[in-house]
């Protein structure tokens, strides 16, 4: 009987606070389970361990749960409007976007800046059916966590490939080099030698692999380099974007 009791009051509490948490969640806005900056993700954990607890630890007052889930719904809703009319509070409390990528070099600095691993931008890259970095104008992390790309203008939607009468066939490229250490296991699955990369290198006036960021060769092999100083030669060049 105890067992139904505890069984019955459970199923209560979910019956009640689940409804609740809907209607904030829809009435916080699409933008509050679309983007989730910062502060829209600590909103939702926390709503979801008030969620939690409430359905799990029957000695927590239900209305108490009920209480703070409102409070919380409200003061999401008011720090929104408060980023809409105030800028300089957006900025404070949300990341800025930074440009990761650009003319298909990466920023390492940039990258280190939101820790995000060449693996990581190179998954974001093709989960956008971008398989080589050469085809990328500018990359940006967004406040979001997301990549935003910009192709270069050869490489948009409608080609300059694709006026011509045959078009040029897809390729796919392979990390090489990441971080100055040369993969020589992809080299000869490629069938590629040392002395090739070497050579290559040489061409493109790069003295050793230790320089090189990131590099990539294509099934055409064509070689793609990022350089480690390019943050440092480009910086200037770079222009800061705000939300």
């Amino acid at each position: 009987m105890q067992l139904m009791m505890e069984f019955l009051m459970v199923a209560g509490r979910i019956l009640t606070i689940l409804p609740i948490m809907l209607v904030i969640t829809l009435y916080m806005g699409k933008r509050s389970i679309g983007e989730l900056p910062v502060f829209d993700f600590l909103v939702m954990i926390t709503l979801g361990s008030l969620v939690g607890s409430d359905i799990a630890d029957g000695n927590i007052a239900h209305i108490h749960t009920a209480e703070a889930l409102v409070i919380i719904g409200l003061l999401q809703i008011m720090v929104s409007k408060l980023i809409i009319r105030f800028r300089k509070l957006g900025h404070l409390i949300t990341f800025e976007p930074t440009i990761v990528i650009q003319d298909g070099q990466f920023i390492m600095n940039n990258l280190k800046r939101v820790r995000y691993s060449i693996d990581n931008v190179l998954q974001m890259l093709r989960e956008k059916n971008v398989f080589e970095l050469s085809d990328v104008h500018i990359g940006i992390i967004e406040a979001s966590g997301n990549l935003s790309v910009l192709k270069k203008d050869s490489k948009a939607s409608i080609t300059l490939e694709d006026m011509n009468l045959t078009k040029k066939g897809c390729s796919l490229s392979y990390p090489i080099i990441v971080d100055g250490e040369i993969y020589e296991n992809v080299l000869r699955k490629l069938n590629l030698s040392d002395s090739w990369l070497q050579q290559q290198l040489l061409l493109l006036n790069i003295k050793t692999a230790k320089d090189v960021f990131f590099a990539s060769v294509n099934t055409n092999q064509e070689l793609h380099v990022s350089l480690k100083n390019y943050m440092n030669d480009e910086e200037k060049n770079i222009l800061p974007i705000f939300n």
